[in-house]
C-alpha cells in the first residue's frame, strides 16, 4: 500500500485508488507470498500466520494482506485451472514458488477490481525476480499474467460434467462438491460454496460482567472500532473491520473475538446460575469463559482439553476476561475422564472435527481434507461423546457440537449415541426459542450455514439425561 514514496513511473491513464500504487504494495505481497508458501509447504494455518504478521502493517495494508492470503487459498482450485491452461503445462512442472506467485497475481486480476491490472502483473514479476527459487522465471510469470489480462479461460461445460463445472466455478475439490450435492442438492450447494468464498463477519462477545453493553460499545468506538450489527444475544456484536487487539478495551477484557455460531452453541447449553459445567474440548477458551459468565460467580466451569498449549492459551483468556470461576484440566476425552461420574449439571462437547463449516476462515482446509475424513472424525467424535456423557447428572443437559456440515460428524454421531445411550434424549424444546427458534430443525437440532445468516457452519444438539446410571 502507499507509503508516500514516488515511484518514478509514468502516471497511469486513470486515477489510482489510494493505497494501490505499484511499488508500495510490494511489502504486503511479499508477506502474502511468505505466508502462502508456509501454508503450502509446511502445513501451517493461514489465520495463525496472519495474526503474527498483521500488526506490522497499517490498517489498509492489513485488509489487503488478509484478502490476498485467504482469497488466494479459497480460489486456488479456480486459479490453478486457469494457470494450467494459460501455461499449457501441468502444474507439477511449475516451480512451487513460481506457482504461488502466479496464484497471487491471478487472484488480483480476477477478483480484486480496485487493483490495476498492470500493478498486479508488475508486482508479481518483481516478486519472481527477488526470490532465489524463481529468479529465472520472471519472464514466464510476466507472460502468463499478461495473457490472463487478455484471455478469459472458459470453465468446464456444465452440460457435460456438472460436478466438474461447480468444482472449478466455486473452487472446491471435486469430492467435496459431490458430497455437498448429496447433502444439500445442486442449488443449495452452489449457494453454500459461494458463501464459503466470502469473508466471514468479525463477531465479538462482550464481557458483560465487566461493564454494561452500551458502556462497552462506547469504549469500542473510542478505541477506533465500529459496530456493524448486533447479534441474537446481548453479548454479541458484529464489527465493521478488524478488532483492535492493541486497544485498552481488549487489554481490559471488555471483549473477546468469538464467532456468533460459537456463542449460540454456548447459549444452547443454557446453564443456570450457580451450576457446575464441564467444557470437554475447551481450548482456546472462548466457550469456557462464555459459560463462566452465563453461570455467574457462584457457578463453576471446568475446561478439559488434551492440548497443553491450548489450555495455557485458554487460561490466559480467562485471566484477561476475569473468569475466576473457570479452571482448566489436561485430559483426553477420547479416554475415560479423571472426573467423577454424574458430577456436572451441564456438559458441552464442541468436538474436534474436519472444520468444513469454517472454510471462510480456514480456506486451506478444503485442499487438505479427503473424502474419508468426515467418517473418520465421526468415529472419534462418537467415542468422545460417549465418554463425556458419563459426567452428566440426572436431569442434566449435554450439548454436542461440531463446526462441520457433514452428517457423518453431526446427525449421524448423535443418532448413534442415542441408540446406545437410551437414558439420553434430544431436548424437544431447547432454550432460547425466541432468539434462535428459527435455527432449530424439526428434530430439535441446529444446523447453521454461512449462506443462511452468515454464520459459520455448525451442527449442534441439546440432549437431556432422563435417568441415572446408578
Amino acid at each position: 500500500m502507499s507509503d508516500g514514496r514516488k515511484t518514478g513511473r509514468r502516471p497511469p491513464a486513470r486515477p489510482r485508488v489510494p493505497g494501490e500504487r505499484d511499488d508500495a504494495g510490494l511489502p504486503v505481497r511479499r508477506a502474502a507470498l511468505e505466508i502462502l508458501l508456509r501454508v503450502e509447504n509446511r502445513g501451517a494455518y493461514a489465520d495463525v500466520l496472519l495474526g503474527n504478521r498483521l500488526p506490522a502493517f497499517i490498517e489498509a495494508d492489513r485488509r489487503l494482506l488478509t484478502r490476498l492470503v485467504l482469497g488466494t487459498l479459497a480460489w486456488r482450485g479456480r486459479l490453478d485451472y486457469e494457470i494450467e491452461r494459460l501455461a499449457r503445462r501441468p502444474l507439477g512442472e511449475i516451480e512451487p514458488v513460481v506457482l504461488e506467485i502466479l496464484r497471487v497475481g491471478l487472484f488480483q486480476l480476477r477478483f480484486l477490481d480496485r487493483i490495476p491490472k498492470h500493478a498486479a502483473v508488475d508486482t508479481a514479476v518483481t516478486l519472481a525476480r527477488e526470490n532465489r527459487a524463481s529468479r529465472g522465471a520472471h519472464g514466464f510469470v510476466n507472460a502468463i499474467l499478461r495473457a490472463a489480462t487478455r484471455t478469459a479461460v472458459e470453465l468446464p461445460l456444465r452440460s457435460r460434467d456438472e460436478i466438474a463445472y461447480m468444482a472449478v466455478r466455486w473452487s472446491h475439490p471435486r469430492w467435496l462438491v459431490e458430497r455437498m450435492v448429496e447433502w444439500f442438492g445442486a442449488e443449495g450447494s452452489e449457494s453454500l460454496m459461494a458463501a464459503n468464498n466470502e469473508a466471514a463477519p468479525t463477531a465479538i462477545r462482550l464481557n458483560l460482567r465487566r461493564a454494561g453493553r452500551e458502556e462497552i460499545i462506547a469504549r469500542l468506538e473510542r478505541d477506533g472500532m465500529e459496530v456493524a450489527a448486533t447479534g441474537r444475544f446481548p453479548e454479541t456484536l458484529i464489527l465493521k473491520g478488524a478488532p483492535r487487539f492493541d486497544s485498552e478495551s481488549f487489554r481490559e477484557g471488555l471483549f473477546h473475538v468469538q464467532s456468533e455460531a460459537s456463542q449460540i452453541v454456548a447459549r444452547l447449553l443454557a446453564p443456570t446460575a450457580g451450576s457446575t459445567i464441564a467444557d470437554c474440548a475447551a481450548a482456546p477458551g472462548g466457550k469456557t469463559t462464555h459459560l463462566a459468565e452465563l453461570t455467574g460467580a457462584e457457578g463453576r466451569v471446568v475446561g478439559l482439553d488434551t492440548n497443553l498449549a491450548g489450555l495455557r492459551a485458554a487460561a490466559s483468556v480467562a485471566q484477561r476476561l476475569g473468569a475466576r470461576n473457570a479452571m482448566f484440566v489436561q485430559a483426553d476425552a477420547c479416554s475415560p475422564l479423571p472426573l467423577r461420574n454424574e458430577a456436572f449439571d451441564f456438559v458441552l462437547l464442541d468436538a474436534p472435527c474436519t472444520g468444513l463449516g469454517t472454510l471462510r476462515e480456514h480456506p486451506e482446509l478444503r485442499w487438505r481434507l479427503g473424502a474419508d475424513d468426515p467418517a473418520r472424525m465421526g468415529r472419534l467424535q462418537l467415542a468422545m461423546l460417549s465418554n463425556v456423557a458419563t459426567l452428566v447428572r440426572e436431569r442434566g443437559a449435554l450439548v454436542y457440537a461440531v463446526c462441520s456440515l457433514a452428517p457423518e460428524e453431526g446427525s449421524s454421531v448423535v443418532s448413534a449415541f442415542l441408540e446406545r445411550n437410551r437414558q439420553f434424549a434430544l431436548d424437544p424444546e431447547p432454550p432460547w426459542r425466541a432468539e434462535i427458534g428459527d435455527l432449530v430443525g424439526p428434530s430439535g437440532t441446529i444446523l447453521l450455514r454461512p449462506d443462511r445468516g452468515g454464520f459459520d457452519g455448525f451442527f449442534a444438539a441439546r440432549m437431556l439425561r432422563r435417568q441415572s446410571l446408578r
